[in-house]
């Protein structure tokens, strides 16, 4: 039997979105990455499962897998993209999505316009996490030229850069010698961020276990916090990304605005699970 998918994607950050609600199939780290492969698969940035959730504030489960086979907690597009979904399908605007980091409220504004309630951002060392304690607002990292950066979690660890110019960084080889630092335990994400006014922010982004993305919803999140924090910029604000716009408000928590859009739908062929 033909395994249904969507294809969805927030500003280019794109995702294949298995419903697993009625006919769940086991998958392991392989059928993921042949999934998530590009030439090979159907290509996405990240796989999502939804599942039926065992908590009565929540609507739906929501697993989140990269492309590299490995399970992460958060994905602000991916819920946006979600959210799209439910509505489609239940014809409200609010709901409530349960991740592994935790619940997201969503809101779907019109046809393509979604937003997320990512919570309230983490700083403490224990909580993002860090393999030692020391100042999250000003890391003792160096990388050719990048330094002073900035760590927190919004449900997955970020590491943010300031620079003049986003354009001007190898964002590859930074990321690919950036991610895995020991003193991110899990990984983090990479982001370089240019201030373009007091509320306007240009972003680039390397996520663990993807690479470059054409957007980050918990990248633009995590970056507004931080340069908000660091007295660069004021709320809310626009992140202007590759693949388009975000706009973001931090007051005790911190939310996402922004288009996303439903690609196609299709069938996956059973035989992808099998090695």
């Amino acid at each position: 039997m033909m395994i249904p998918f969507v294809k969805m994607h927030g500003l280019g950050n794109d995702f294949v979105i298995l419903d697993q609600r009625n006919n769940p199939h086991a998958f392991d780290s392989q059928a993921i990455r042949k999934i998530s492969d590009r030439r090979f698969g159907i290509g996405c940035d990240q796989l999502i499962t939804l599942e039926v959730s065992n908590q009565n504030q929540a609507d739906i489960f929501m697993k989140i897998y990269n492309a590299d086979g490995n399970e992460v907690g958060a994905c602000g597009n991916a819920t946006r993209c979600v959210a799209f979904l439910l509505k489609e399908e239940d014809g409200k605007a609010h709901h409530t999505i349960q991740t592994k980091a935790g619940f997201l409220s969503a809101e779907a504004l019109n046809d393509t316009q979604v937003t997320v309630d990512l919570g309230a951002p983490h700083f403490q060392w224990q909580d993002i996490p860090l393999s030692q304690e020391m100042d999250t607002l000003h890391m003792p990292i160096t990388f050719e030229g990048l330094k002073d950066p900035a760590t927190l979690s919004v449900g997955n660890p970020h590491l943010i850069f300031f620079v003049y110019d986003v354009e001007s960084i190898d964002l590859v080889h930074a990321g690919e010698n950036l991610t895995h630092h020991p003193f991110f335990p899990e990984g983090t994400n990479v982001e370089i961020v240019e201030k373009v006014d007091d509320h306007t922010l240009r972003m680039r982004v390397y996520e663990r276990g993807v690479g470059i993305t054409h957007a980050c919803g918990t990248g633009a999140a995590a970056s507004v916090v931080a340069a908000k924090k660091r007295g660069i910029i004021q709320t809310p604000a626009k992140v202007i990304l590759e693949g388009g716009e975000l706009m973001v408000d931090y007051q005790q928590t911190v939310k996402i605005t922004g288009q996303v859009t439903l690609s196609f739908r299709g069938s996956l062929n059973p035989h992808i699970f099998r090695t």
